[in-house]
């Protein structure tokens, strides 16, 4: 039980909190629009005009509850147990329920002291509330019943969040060492072809020194090429794990992906531009991106007949556009395969965008710039 207690005492606030918007002040003004209209009507109210401030008093807590969920809990529990012990009786209005959006953001936005201190302070009003008969038994247990329920659901959505974006941080992370494989195999071909035109410079430099400053140019070239990819790979590898040797796709290879024949939707590939001399890891990119996307098409593009593949190069950058005509998934939650093709464009200092079209079909594009960001 303390172990339990432990753990949870020392559990961190979940990160990023959803930042104050315009419809928490809408909310407010709501709730104390209701909170004034309930006073005026209700005729069973002893305490009208106390009831009415403390309702629209407490109302504004509503806006900090995700920032500061544990002072905004304070302040409503703790002017809540204060009334009984001046008056007597209970802040009386109905719309006090807000209450339960404090309870709730307490569990799915505060770290675990928060939460801890946050429930003694819950505990400790309803005890002194009973203890001074303002509230009897039943109500009590109905209330830590209702109150649990609603804890219960925050910190369902906050473990059911923090599994989420576990689950993004390893996407992210495969892509990452998918794409510093395949620059790791681009900085060996560029090493091999140094290696290669040194010792052909070598063998010819006495009868043919011509040769020799031709290979030094091919290998300043090509060394260049070399710790640019290089510089991309250190960036992005995070493991010190050896990297698997195999071919890097190129841009030609796009066109393997056209199919005429068999099951499913044909696919066809149109490359157009200079695509001669682009850099090899954005050329894998390409082709991981075009094959990533007609494999989602294949997979999800329902009665789809036809998928068309468009690779287009201009000066400074390389466009990709993969289009179905079938009839979109209804799920429309970012999968794995997407979200790694957004961080590899990402990576290489570009873009990746995928959504449907109007009617039907579902298009991905991405952008990238011929030169890879370093």
């Amino acid at each position: 039980m303390y172990g339990l207690l432990r753990s949870l005492y020392d559990e961190p606030s979940p990160t990023r909190p959803t930042p104050r918007a315009w419809r928490d002040w809408a909310l407010v003004g709501l709730i104390v629009s209701i909170a004034v209209l309930e006073g005026l009507l209700r005729t069973d109210l002893s305490w009208r005009v106390v009831s009415i401030l403390v309702a629209v008093g407490l109302a504004p807590t509503l806006v900090w509850r995700r920032t500061r969920p544990l002072s905004m809990v304070a302040i409503v529990f703790g002017v809540s147990g204060l009334v009984p012990v001046l008056i007597g009786a209970e802040a009386g209005l109905d719309t006090m329920v807000f209450v339960l959006l404090l309870v709730y953001s307490l569990t799915r936005w505060g770290s675990g002291r928060e939460i801890v201190f946050g429930a003694a302070i819950i505990l400790g009003k309803l005890g002194l509330s009973l203890v001074l008969g303002t509230i009897s038994l039943g109500n009590t247990l109905t209330g830590l019943v209702v109150l649990f329920s609603v804890s219960a659901l925050g910190a369902a959505l906050r473990y059911r969040t923090k599994a989420r974006m576990r689950e993004l941080d390893q996407v992210r992370l495969l892509e990452r060492e998918r794409l510093a494989r395949d620059l790791h195999d681009t900085v060996a071909h560029h090493v091999s072809a140094m290696a290669l035109r040194a010792g052909a410079g070598l063998a010819a430099s006495e009868s043919e020194p011509s040769a020799a400053t031709e290979a030094l140019t091919v290998i300043e070239s090509e060394a260049s090429l070399a710790l640019a990819e290089m510089r991309t790979m250190v960036r992005l590898l995070r493991e010190n794990e050896p990297a698997e040797v195999a071919p890097s796709p190129r841009i030609s290879d796009v066109a393997g992906l056209a199919t005429r024949a068999g099951p499913g939707p044909d696919v066809d590939v149109e490359i157009t531009g200079a695509v001669d001399d682009l850099p090899s890891s954005v050329e894998t990119a390409i082709y991981r991106l075009a094959q990533e996307s007609v494999t989602n098409a294949r997979r999800h593009a329902r009665h789809a007949t036809r998928i068309e593949v468009r690779v287009t190069a201009d000066d400074t950058s390389v466009s990709l556009r993969v289009t179905d005509d079938g009839e979109p998934s209804p799920v429309v939650t970012p999968g794995h395969g997407l979200l790694g093709m957004i961080e590899r464009a990402d990576l290489l200092g570009g873009t990746c965008q995928a959504g449907p079209d109007p009617g039907r079909g579902w298009t991905v594009t991405a952008v990238l710039p011929r030169m890879a960001a370093r």
